[in-house]
């Protein structure tokens, strides 16, 4: 029997129509769907997300998360994020995180 969390208001692609409806157990769902079971390195990587957004109302760009990630696990860590999301930290990292779908990135 399952107990899945109800999610709330997503998009035609998954995402959350509305960032602050973002729970952890929301997380945890969206992870299922993604076949993706959430390790204290998954945490880490979307606590920093998350915190980035409540401060500057957009989704981190990937280079600051590798960087958060660099810091705390070392140097040779620089891709983990990668290894955490292999199917990309838009589709899968944001997604989980509670984002909207990124528009588009600065490159600077």
């Amino acid at each position: 029997m399952s107990t899945a969390v109800q999610l709330p208001e997503t998009d035609a692609e998954g995402y959350l129509v509305e960032p602050l409806n973002w729970t952890e157990e929301v997380a945890v769902e969206l992870a299922r769907h993604e076949n993706i079971q959430l390790t204290e390195e998954h945490w880490d990587a979307i606590h920093f997300m998350r915190e980035y957004y409540m401060e500057y109302q957009i989704a981190a760009d990937v280079r600051h998360v590798m960087k958060h990630l660099a810091q705390k696990y070392g140097a040779e860590s620089r891709n983990k994020i990668f290894e955490l999301f292999p199917y990309g930290y838009v589709k899968q990292a944001c997604k989980i995180a509670g984002m909207k779908r990124p528009r588009g990135w600065s490159t600077g």
